[in-house]
């Protein structure tokens, strides 16, 4: 099943148990998704004219739907922060909810083992030496692990490793 109707799915059966808070975030996840669809149409719709093949066209795949849920659980993660700093407790919470929730979208996250095994790897294709050499790893590695790693702990990580 495509995770787009796996949501709409679960929207329905919110409804039907009256579960506010799911109701809220695969919402906004649907409306992200439909944001993000109405962009993908209107660059294509300079080059595309005939319009049913244009509508097939901006559908979102499961893959650009993972960044699109990927990209509220980074929403959710940085308002955290933000509520903690300023010690509203109350609004932490709320986003920690709404983040669990997200998370039953997104494919299991790659803990800090598995993304320095993946950056071992690239560091050895591309024969890395360095600090210099971040962003030459960064570009090769992230794209293999889109979706699957936060992306602050995959640089975290690259330059641990071109350190030593």
């Amino acid at each position: 099943m495509e995770l787009q109707q796996r949501i709409n799915q679960e929207i329905k059966k919110a409804m039907q148990e009256k579960s506010e808070l799911l109701l809220l975030v695969l919402r906004g996840i649907n409306a992200a998704i439909k944001n993000k669809e109405i962009e993908k149409r209107t660059k294509l719709s300079k080059t595309e004219k005939d319009i049913h093949k244009l509508e097939q066209l901006s559908k979102l795949n499961d893959e650009e739907t993972i960044e699109v849920i990927a990209a509220e659980a980074k929403k959710r993660k940085d308002a955290i922060v933000e509520f903690q700093k300023g010690n509203r407790n109350d609004l932490v919470e709320k986003e920690q909810r709404e983040l669990e929730i997200i998370n039953q979208y997104l494919p299991k996250q790659m803990d800090e083992e598995e993304v320095r095994k993946e950056a071992e790897k690239v560091i050895k294709e591309i024969n890395a030496t360095g600090p210099r050499d971040t962003g030459k790893v960064m570009a090769s590695l992230m794209p293999k692990i889109k979706g699957r790693a936060d992306g602050s702990l995959v640089s975290k990580v690259v330059a641990e490793l071109l350190k030593s």
